[in-house]
């Protein structure tokens, strides 16, 4: 089949890098415009286009699909003229209007990091990590202009681990979505078959996986251990659980577990031991967390052993 692949991250690539496998033929591949990153802010392919053009596959571009300007119609256009199959979609993030969807002849399928309608949205692997769901999964849907609400197709399983972090669960969610997606499109009749026997979503049951922000990644140390612990592996690698040390500067945690220490009167935010384990903090509940990793400003990430070598924190401290 003639497939248009759009995505932008390192999710989509693993799907794409699984497609290029296939004996389909990738006609064209679509991502987001390129972005500036790193310290020098220079203008970065994503993850997409740079396996795209070691490919040798041709990449567009466009800024939207709207057909309120010319540059949409256009893109629009630029689209139907490819004259494919299908459309996989894969973390693009652009809006993609009624006619593009209905473009290839199959429509566009949708690779979802969760078990929809559960975490429709931005959000979804770090929201079921958050929420302390037990497990996730991807979901092939046939895209529909709502957000996320299309026919489910397809749908795979990963339980969650006490330990996952969203950048561990992404990159298994990412395999799963890559295994997922060739599946359903191992043949024409394949895809035809799961077409025929799509399912709808059930509205009573829909969950939005609202876009994190920086702000809701302060800890608050009022909260119980369970969920301090989830919300750092949640916002494991982005945006990252910090502590205010002062107006200028944040402690950022990187990774943390369940503390065994018990909590007296100590108020919350405490730091009630500090050993091979990490640093142990009292919370509400009287609950213990422990940091096993922290970085304070412009340093690197440091383990238990090298907390304590700093000689930054004192026991009875409160965070």
């Amino acid at each position: 089949m003639k497939i248009i692949f759009a995505g932008t991250p390192e999710f989509a690539a693993c799907a794409l890098a699984a497609l290029l496998k296939t004996e389909h033929e990738i006609v064209a591949v679509y991502t987001q415009p390129d972005r500036k990153a790193g310290r020098g802010q220079k203008l970065t392919a994503s993850a997409v286009k740079q396996l795209a053009l070691e490919h040798d596959l041709p990449v567009y571009q466009p800024l939207h699909f709207k057909s309120s300007t010319e540059e949409g119609l256009a893109a629009q256009q630029e689209l139907k003229a490819l004259n494919a199959d299908v459309m996989v979609v894969a973390a693009y993030g652009l809006i993609l209007p009624q006619v593009v969807l209905d473009t290839p002849k199959y429509g566009c399928l949708n690779i979802h990091g969760s078990l929809l309608p559960r975490w429709r949205g931005a959000a979804p692997i770090q929201r079921a990590i958050a929420t302390g769901d037990a497990e996730t999964g991807v979901t092939i849907m046939k895209m529909a202009a709502g957000l996320d609400t299309g026919d489910m197709m397809y749908k795979t399983y990963c339980p969650i681990e006490a330990t996952d972090t969203s950048a561990t669960l992404h990159d298994k969610l990412a395999l799963q979505g890559a295994e997922a997606i060739v599946a359903v499109l191992e043949t024409e009749q394949k895809l035809q078959h799961y077409l025929a026997e799509r399912e709808l979503q059930d509205e009573a049951l829909t969950v939005y996986a609202h876009k994190l922000s920086k702000a809701e990644a302060q800890i608050d140390w009022s909260q119980d251990a369970v969920s301090i612990d989830r919300n750092i592996r949640a916002f494991n690698p982005w945006p990252v659980s910090y502590i205010v040390l002062d107006e200028n500067n944040n402690l950022r945690v990187w990774g943390s577990c369940l503390s065994k220490h018990t909590v007296a009167d100590q108020a919350a935010g405490t730091i009630l031991a500090m050993d091979k384990q990490g640093v142990h903090v009292a919370c509400g509940n009287q609950q213990a967390v422990c940091l096993t990793q922290l970085q304070w400003p412009g340093g690197k990430p440091l383990n238990a052993g090298q907390i304590a070598q700093t000689q930054k924190l004192t026991i009875g401290q409160i965070l």
